[in-house]
């Protein structure tokens, strides 16, 4: 479904990405591991478009420069040059980082915004699939998003992601900021999305524990480069992952 050739990334003269290539089959999880400016969002915002975006920004006002080098491929199309809304459109949606939502707006209008692209009839349709899968939403789907917990911004945020929907689900840093048993929550979430929806998802999250398990397919990226790939049980096992992600 979508795959990454030989991908590069500088902001001016530091390397973000370095030579990294990946798969993704369709319906799998796949998850991107990696610590802190591993390189995880500078990767996510390159396969939904977003970079290009920032690229074009930066050079506006004169800001650093951002160089992009390789290839993204979706379905056997060179979607390398093609604008984020454009990917949108082919069903390639990010849920980007520390839950972006609308905080003056209700759950139900941020729901009903996120949907602008589709139809009323589909988005009620999701907007009940939302409500479905995060219990937590239900009883506040009148309340502003700005009085909601981390996790249920967390929540409220990949629901209007799946209003789009997606065909492939690009979360970023889903569990950054929760606490363990709002991690726990979420995690399930997104099992059952899979579930329910068979959208395919590639997760990129620095806590690799609570996601390793459901996981297809995992790759491990250090300094923007690729380090160690396997099965999510494969990936649980290596010593180095361990010593690295668990404190073992």
């Amino acid at each position: 479904m979508l795959e990454v050739k030989g991908l590069m990334v500088f902001y001016e003269n530091a390397l973000a990405v370095n030579d990294l290539s990946l798969k993704v089959q369709a319906g799998q999880v796949v998850g991107v591991i990696g610590s802190n400016s591993a390189g995880k969002t500078t990767l996510m915002n390159t396969l939904s478009g977003l970079i290009l975006d920032q690229r074009i920004k930066e050079l506006r006002k004169g800001g650093e420069r951002i160089t992009i080098m390789g290839k993204v491929i979706h379905e056997g199309q060179d979607i390398s040059d093609m604008p984020a809304y454009e990917r949108v459109r082919l069903g390639i949606v990010l849920c980007r980082e520390r839950h972006p939502v609308f905080p003056d707006s209700t759950v139900l209008e941020n729901l009903a915004i996120a949907g602008h692209l589709r139809s009323k009839v589909e988005v009620a349709q999701t907007t009940e699939l939302c409500f479905d899968l995060f219990p937590n939403l239900t009883r506040w789907r009148r309340r502003k998003a700005g009085f909601l917990s981390g996790g249920e911004q967390q929540m409220l945020a990949i629901g209007m992601a799946l209003v789009v929907r997606p065909r492939l689900l690009l979360l970023d840093e889903p569990l950054l900021g929760l606490s363990p048993a709002m991690q726990e929550k979420v995690v399930e979430a997104i099992r059952s999305v899979r579930e329910k929806t068979g959208v395919t998802i590639v997760i990129a999250e620095q806590f690799a524990r609570p996601i390793l398990p459901m996981l297809d397919f995992g790759y491990v990226i250090e300094n923007g480069m690729l380090t160690l790939t396997g099965s999510g049980r494969d990936l649980m096992e290596n010593p180095e992952v361990k010593s690295a992600y668990f404190g073992l």
